[in-house]
């Protein structure tokens, strides 16, 4: 897939993620009291969820399989997840910025590691096993 309409899509499924992120995060933060980092990380894997799903069907052409991409996405995942969770106690906590847009700044940042991070890593091609010897 040429890297433009590559960029795209992987935005498509960040939007859809990014809604179960928010969404998750909103009804935490505002109906159930829980802290805004513990919200911003619980959040952050059922959006996670859906951003390996729908990019594994249909962003990154993959020569991996699920358990090899699977293990590569959580490690990915969890640099992200830290990088959440600093950047909301920063913005939010410590900055005193509201945590929805503490959220919206986190999620920004974050979203261009996840971006590189997968292309190159998580769903990159495959390098040829060079002969032992």
């Amino acid at each position: 897939m040429p890297w433009l309409r590559q960029f795209i899509t992987f935005f498509g499924v960040g939007v859809a993620a990014t809604i179960t992120d928010w969404g998750t995060f909103f009804v935490q933060t505002e109906f159930l009291a829980v802290p805004n980092v513990y919200a911003a990380l619980v959040s952050y894997c059922c959006g996670g969820t859906i951003s390996y799903t729908l990019n594994r069907a249909h962003t990154f052409d993959s020569e991996r399989t699920h358990l090899e991409a699977g293990w590569r996405f959580a490690v990915v995942m969890v640099v992200g997840f830290s990088l959440t969770g600093l950047f909301v106690w920063l913005f939010a906590d410590r900055l005193g910025l509201p945590p929805m847009v503490a959220r919206m700044i986190s999620t920004a940042i974050v979203f261009f590691w996840n971006y590189l991070a997968h292309k190159t890593w998580t769903f990159g091609e495959k390098r040829p096993e060079t002969p032992a010897g």
